[in-house]
């Protein structure tokens, strides 16, 4: 394992930050509202297939009894 001393674990780190590109106030907000919208549907969607698996199910079930 390399040993690094502090300044220069240090020197590095703050290179890498520089070449880090940051996304805009814009790009961020269109990004969030993305992902809650993609969350939405996503939760719409399950919910549906969980309402029509119960009820497929309990209609299987009373079949028996």
């Amino acid at each position: 394992m390399v040993k690094v001393n502090p300044a220069a674990f240090m020197r590095q780190v703050k290179q890498e930050i520089s070449k880090v590109t940051w996304p805009t106030r814009q790009e961020a907000v269109r990004v969030t509202i993305a992902v809650v919208v993609l969350c939405l549907l996503l939760a719409t969607f399950f919910f549906v297939v969980d309402v029509l698996s119960r009820f497929v199910v309990q209609q299987i079930l009373s079949l028996g009894g």
